[in-house]
């Protein structure tokens, strides 16, 4: 539907507000009813629920350098707690129909680059502080510097990197993938399965739950990732039932003896701010932070934009209503999910259902953050769904991420080079934060050999010089006689 369509359809005069809760919302003003916030509350919240399972998966089957990890039962809790408050404070505060939770591919650089490297408590750390610089740039209008540093298409690249590397841990984390063992005679790197062929039933769950996904999301069904993670569960626990099966990994699909549970808070608070610079070095922990602040903060710009005109909700001039309030409550999301142990939390493009139902308000955002906020209490029912019935999910969300490859010019090798090395650096060496890098440093190098020096901001330039020296780490830590 067009911008012109969206004006035109709704009322050319507002009915007068029906009470004071929707004239602090706007409800009738914006053209939209009680009904249409509530639907649009609960059809985001069955679109997105799957962060409740995802989210404890991601960062509970990663060890921190210590070999500690994350509680799983503490994690459903940790995540639902956090999204359910700043689900909350977005929809009073920024009065937009944006739920907020724990980011995918945010989750995936805390559990699989940061905590290999520190402690969890260090990693969460460098969250919470993520999420104070990207509230500081909002107070202080540097968003704009930064965002006009960073060329589109890298920007995209970004996206499509970090899609890709999500999808590889999900074909992982199944067993689809697995890597081949070092005494193995061969230069091959993974195979298929455990043994370079697909045996044993969670194995088959999972290719059935891809089936089913790429099935429904074809059909456009609103909750697609959701049914596919709660039907093959139903199925795991079924084949589970009947033959015992060992092979699960970390969550063995069972019925739970109690499914109401009090939550378990256990993670909350449990973060250090400074802890990780003594274990890694500043120079390491600066680029970690700069990882997430990219991803973190252009997502949410990316996503608020894009709700928001979908909603018909920009101004004359194409802005979103109150962008300053509706970026720093993004950011304090970002300092609570650190704070809570739950990674950082972000504006999430599923709220796209609600708005699709008729959501225009913050008032859907009561009834989304209400139901994140009952799950608290469901922690046992959610915790038995194993990797291979929520693997699939990793799968769509990297096919969605990278769609953004069309946005990538193609035909010009100074941005192409750049964009492909971006994009295959992370799945490749297994690091988001390799892959920024090396784009940014081929990005630089062509636009210095072909003469346009003036058209790369002197913020990349001083970023790529940084990456350059985090490549080289190793020979410089020789040259200085640093151990």
């Amino acid at each position: 539907m067009s911008e012109t369509q969206k004006v035109a359809d709704r009322p050319s005069a507002a009915p007068p507000a029906a009470n004071s809760v929707d004239r602090f919302f706007r409800i009738s003003e914006r053209g939209s009813t009680f009904g249409r916030e509530i639907r649009g509350g609960f059809a985001t919240f069955f679109t997105m629920a799957y962060i409740l399972v995802l989210n404890p998966i991601i960062l509970g089957s990663a060890k921190d350098k210590f070999g500690h990890q994350l509680d799983s039962g503490q994690l459903v809790t940790a995540t639902a707690l956090v999204a359910a408050v700043m689900t909350v404070i977005m929809g009073v505060g920024g009065n937009l129909p944006l739920a907020i939770a724990a980011g995918l591919g945010l989750n995936a650089v805390v559990a699989f680059q940061i905590a290999p490297l520190m402690s969890w408590p260090d990693a969460m750390g460098l969250v919470v502080i993520e999420g104070v610089i990207i509230c500081v740039l909002v107070l202080t209008g540097l968003r704009e510097a930064v965002m006009n540093a960073i060329p589109q298409p890298l920007k995209h690249a970004i996206g499509v990197g970090i899609g890709l590397f999500i999808a590889f841990i999900g074909f992982v984390d199944a067993g689809f993938a697995s890597r081949i063992p070092d005494v193995a005679n061969t230069t091959v790197p993974v195979q298929l399965g455990a043994t370079g062929s697909l045996t044993g039933w969670p194995v088959l769950v999972f290719c059935l739950g891809v089936l089913l996904t790429i099935g429904l999301m074809a059909r456009k069904v609103k909750g697609a990732i959701l049914i596919s993670i709660v039907t093959m569960t139903v199925v795991a626990v079924i084949i589970n039932s009947a033959a015992d099966i060992k092979s699960w990994g970390l969550t063995t699909p069972k019925i739970p003896s109690d499914v109401v549970a009090t939550p378990d808070f256990g993670l909350v608070g449990h973060f250090s701010l400074f802890g990780g610079f003594g274990e890694t070095g500043a120079l390491t922990v600066v680029l970690l932070i700069f990882t997430l602040i990219l991803s973190d903060f252009f997502d949410a710009m990316g996503t608020i934009v894009g709700i928001s005109a979908e909603a018909g909700l920009l101004d004359e001039e194409g802005k979103v209503p109150g962008i300053g309030r509706v970026l720093f409550i993004d950011g304090a999301a970002a300092v609570a999910g650190g704070a809570a142990s739950a990674s950082s939390n972000t504006a999430y493009i599923e709220s796209a259902a609600g708005v699709g139902e008729g959501s225009r308000t913050g008032f859907s955002n009561l009834i989304t953050g209400g139901m994140f906020a009952l799950a608290l209490f469901l922690t046992p029912l959610l915790t038995i769904v194993p990797l291979q019935a929520a693997a699939p999910a990793l799968v769509a969300v990297g096919f969605l991420m990278m769609t953004q490859v069309k946005h990538i010019e193609w035909d010009s090798y100074e941005i192409a080079i750049p964009a492909f090395l971006t994009i295959a650096a992370m799945p490749f060496t297994y690091s988001i934060t390799n892959g920024i890098g090396a784009g940014f440093v081929a990005y630089v190098v062509i636009k210095a050999v072909l003469g346009k020096i003036r058209e790369v901001h002197w913020l990349l330039w001083a970023v790529s010089a940084l990456f350059l020296v985090y490549f080289a780490i190793d020979p410089v830590r020789q040259l200085f006689g640093v151990k």
